[in-house]
């Protein structure tokens, strides 16, 4: 085998049909569009979700309880976490704890949880606290830094 002898597999490629091109074409007169009706109109455009005349699927599911559109999803980080993953006065930010794959979502605000005790005094940077694993860092000697959640790096 060389690159002469390389060829698409039978049948994988063919011409575009032409459409409106004459009654010898195949597809001129109704040009594939069919007799009458909406769909043979120009200008029609079928709206998303329409199932021609059928409930759409949106509208046939059932619908429960409430859908906060202004929900703030947070990355939750425990101290033992931090314990484990970090050395003593290390500057715990978002950006490194994404590198050391604690943190998986690239966007995602970092909320800090006092699961698990530290012993180690670090300096954590983070969009929000709990207020015992605040109170847990500074025991330990570290220090809590707020970040606005609008600065989402």
């Amino acid at each position: 085998m060389n690159l002469s002898n390389l060829h698409p597999p039978e049948g994988s490629r063919r011409n575009k049909k032409r459409i409106g091109r004459g009654e010898g074409s195949g597809t001129g007169v109704t040009a594939g569009r069919g007799h009458k009706g909406q769909q043979s109109r120009s200008g029609y455009s079928r709206k998303r979700g329409f199932e021609g005349g059928q409930m759409p699927l949106n509208r046939r599911l059932p619908k429960r309880g409430f859908h906060n559109p202004f929900r703030v999803e947070y990355a939750v980080v425990n101290l033992d976490t931090l314990t484990a993953r970090f050395e003593e006065g290390v500057e715990v930010t978002p950006e490194l704890l994404r590198e050391c794959g604690v943190v998986r979502q690239s966007r995602a605000l970092v909320k800090v949880l006092a699961r698990g005790k530290i012993s180690k005094q670090l300096t954590v940077k983070a969009h929000r606290f709990s207020a015992k694993a605040m109170q847990a860092i500074t025991d330990a000697g570290g220090q809590c830094e707020l970040i606005p959640a609008t600065s989402r790096k």
